[in-house]
């Protein structure tokens, strides 16, 4: 042994004896309570630190200090303990590099005499102790104020953290607490104080040790004149909303017109525009309760089935790579059947977790084809049901949630038996192990156990159980109890009320644009509501009836919330968390598919599926069983505006983002060129019937806009028209100018 590492195991040893006698001094830190905080505090434990699964600078500490035994052995033992002197404690490299007294990559994380490093430097001239039986657990957290209205001139608030340990014992914790905004204008010192550069609804994390608490700040400006005003309370989604919005003060919008609400409604619950008579009529009703009759059609028409089966289908991954073209037929076609039925949507997922049998002869079973490892499965059924991202609960606690290692593989477990009869696999790529052509049998088994690679042992069966799913007995292991049938009961059950929150929110962001939780299927401590008591009652009215998701979208869209207007004031333009008006977003690739194909009146064609298939019925990602053919101009349409390709069992495959290749194609790509150049489109018609010139440009922007032209924009129409030599190129010019209005692109 070389004589420097001799020497400081000499130094050990001898810490180790003076170790229970200095541990139990008052003033020593507790390494689990202090000395990790401080490493926290620091950002020694994070991801992109020493915390990484490769650590950085030879180090590795486990990420957020999920294992502080680990971390205390790596501090004090490896490396022949070099990073600690017992005989002169400032000489530790513990402390010496976090100053910056020799070179660090990470930069200084303390100062000399701050908090950090008197108790890192105590804890070392005490001889390092470790905890024992007798160290107190922290078993809670609290910070106060729990929320907050901050008004200006104010720009700031103070947190105080309160940590509640296992002994009874309380500390103030705030020093030593990790603060993590939710955005970049909002600041925060390492004495918690936040501070805000602009009006903001803030959330700020506050973390100790193991335990996180979000803290929601609302920072609103000066307004002594404020005078709140509302449209009238409709149902109980107004009186949330507007009970929130008023200390904001901020003013929601008036009532959306109604061409906008008319619009809106169609594409929120058909993805498609109305059809050129209905917004004539709409426009000129005079019955009262028009809107609610709008809606409530709506919700019975063979349109809305189509939109709710390719929202599901994107989420279950109805793609035929995995399902072939028959998994896909007959999956589609259970998913249509059962939005159709109205199908209670806890029982539409419960069908889904216990199906097994042929993918031919039990639709449901194409789920799990799709998901060949139980940690995909399980993956997949947290996030779409449970709103749960588990995945960073795989290889360590999750860092952003309560969630652990044995909760993901415990959970896992209930998918650990579920194996395949592979009838036949007639796959054109012979190397591809991820392609399936031919009929598949999905069966249980009674063995198979998935365990935690940490430990090497088995996890026992788990449910993902919280605050939001009490009241349910333990899942038990044996031969009686199937584990997917036990599993289908506690989700589907009214008592959990985690999956009711979770769907109640999906249904709302797809009628709103933005969900209460936002991303929908990322609820977790760390990203609590925008307005819990919004989200709590639109859980409770789903319960309450049957999980019924059309008698939940019609209570939300008669609100007047959901009719709010899209045009911001001067108290809510920089909000957009509030639902104080509605957000502008693109339509998604389909909606603009065949809103295009609506204003032209020509049916884009699709391979592999009848004429005048639009866009929202398509069974699979491109051409049904077409998958190796040329992929057809709607194909590329859709897969520019970001059809999602049904990889992966999240909202976030749909892209929504703009981009320059996207305008390129509507100002002159290849499908309304290629719909202009066809026969009989809705240009050529109205020049057949020698509709006046008048008359065409209305029926224009009735199909396209879902309104008549104003005065100014039927003279200057008309005028274009009249200085062009082509009646048809000119009208053609017009449908291109149309198309690429931002109210026609919007979904307003």
């Amino acid at each position: 042994m070389p004589p420097n590492v001799f020497h400081r195991s000499l130094l050990l040893i001898a810490a180790l004896f003076i170790q229970h006698a200095a541990a139990s001094a008052q003033d020593t830190p507790s390494f689990r309570n202090d000395v990790m905080a401080v490493l926290s505090k620091s950002g020694c434990n994070l991801g992109t630190c020493h915390g990484n699964a490769n650590g950085k600078g030879g180090l590795k500490l486990s990420l957020r200090g999920q294992t502080p035994e680990t971390d205390y052995l790596t501090l004090t033992r490896e490396t022949g303990a070099r990073r600690i002197t017992l005989l002169d404690p400032e000489a530790s490299l513990l402390l010496q590099k976090p100053l910056m007294q020799i070179p660090h990559e990470g930069g200084r994380r303390f100062e000399r005499g701050s908090a950090a490093h008197k108790i890192l430097r105590d804890w070392i001239a005490g001889g390092l102790p470790q905890e024992d039986s007798t160290t107190p657990s922290l078993i809670s957290l609290n910070v106060s104020p729990p929320n907050a209205t901050v008004s200006a001139p104010e720009t700031s608030a103070s947190l105080k953290v309160t940590a509640t340990f296992d002994d009874g014992s309380t500390r103030d914790v705030t020093a030593l607490a990790v603060y993590e905004p939710s955005m970049t204008s909002v600041t925060v010192s390492a004495t918690g104080t936040v501070t805000a550069e602009q009006p903001v609804c803030a959330t700020v994390v506050v973390r100790y040790l193991n335990q996180q608490v979000p803290v929601r700040l609302d920072f609103i400006p000066d307004r002594p004149d404020f005078i709140f005003q509302a449209p009238p309370i409709v149902n109980f989604i107004d009186e949330a909303v507007f009970a929130q919005l008023q200390p904001l003060k901020i003013n929601p919008a008036p009532i959306c017109d109604d061409t906008t609400f008319l619009r809106r409604a169609y594409l929120d619950l058909t993805g498609l525009l109305p059809p050129i008579e209905k917004a004539r009529t709409f426009a000129t009703s005079t019955l009262p309760d028009k809107r609610a009759i709008l809606v409530a059609e709506l919700l019975t028409s063979e349109e809305f089935n189509d939109f709710q089966t390719l929202r599901w289908a994107d989420l279950l991954r109805v793609e035929e790579k995995t399902l072939d073209s028959k998994g896909v037929d007959v999956f589609h076609a259970w998913i249509r059947d059962s939005m159709a039925q109205k199908k209670p949507l806890n029982e539409f997922a419960a069908e889904i977790i216990a199906a097994h049998g042929s993918t031919y002869k039990v639709p449901p079973t194409n789920f799990y084809r799709a998901l060949r490892k139980p940690e995909a499965r399980a993956e997949a059924v947290a996030q779409v049901f449970l709103g749960i991202r588990l995945q960073c609960a795989r290889c360590h606690n999750h860092p952003f949630d309560h969630w652990t290692q044995d909760d993901y593989y415990g959970w896992s477990n209930f998918f650990a038996r579920i194996d395949y009869e592979i009838i036949e696999n007639k796959r054109r790529d012979k190397n591809d192990k991820n392609e399936f052509l031919g009929e598949q049998i999905v069966k249980f088994t009674d063995k198979g156990e998935v365990k935690n690679p940490t430990t090497g042992k088995s996890i026992a069966l788990r449910f993902l159980a919280d605050a939001g799913t009490q009241g349910y007995e333990p899942p038990t292991d044996d031969k009686d109890n199937d584990r997917l049938q036990q599993l289908a009961a506690w989700l589907s059950d009214p008592l959990n009320q985690r999956f009711a929150t979770t769907q109640a929110n999906r249904i709302w962001a797809q009628l709103i644009g933005t969900g209460i939780i936002d991303p929908v299927d990322d609820s977790r401590s760390t990203n609590p509501p925008s307005n819990s008591a919004l989200l709590n009652s639109l859980q409770q009215e789903f319960v309450a009836n049957n999980f019924d998701i059309r008698q939940l979208m019609q209570t939300i869209m008669n609100s007047s919330t959901y009719q709010l207007a899209s045009s911001a004031n001067t108290t809510s333009q920089h909000d957009d968390s509030n639902f104080a008006r509605t957000i502008p977003h693109r339509m998604t690739a389909e909606q603009t598919l065949d809103a295009i194909g609506h204003v032209l009146d020509i049916p884009v064609k699709f391979g592999g599926h009848d004429p005048g298939t639009k866009a929202v019925q398509l069974k699979g990602v491109r051409n049904g069983e077409f998958r190796y053919s040329e992929p057809e101009v709607g194909d590329r349409f859709l897969a520019l505006f970001g059809k999602p390709n049904r990889l992966q069992t999240c909202e976030c495959e749909r892209a929504n983002e703009t981009t320059l290749a996207q305008t390129f194609e509507m100002v002159s790509g290849e499908l309304v060129s290629t719909l202009l150049q066809q026969p009989n489109s809705r240009i050529d018609k109205c020049l057949a019937a020698k509709l006046p010139n008048s008359k065409i440009i209305e029926q224009l922007y009735l199909a396209a806009l879902s309104r008549t032209p104003t005065v100014a924009e039927q003279n200057f129409a008309a005028d274009f028209i009249n200085k062009h030599d082509n009646t048809r190129a000119a009208l053609e010019d017009i449908v291109w100018a149309l198309l690429n209005a931002n109210e026609f692109l919007l979904h307003r």
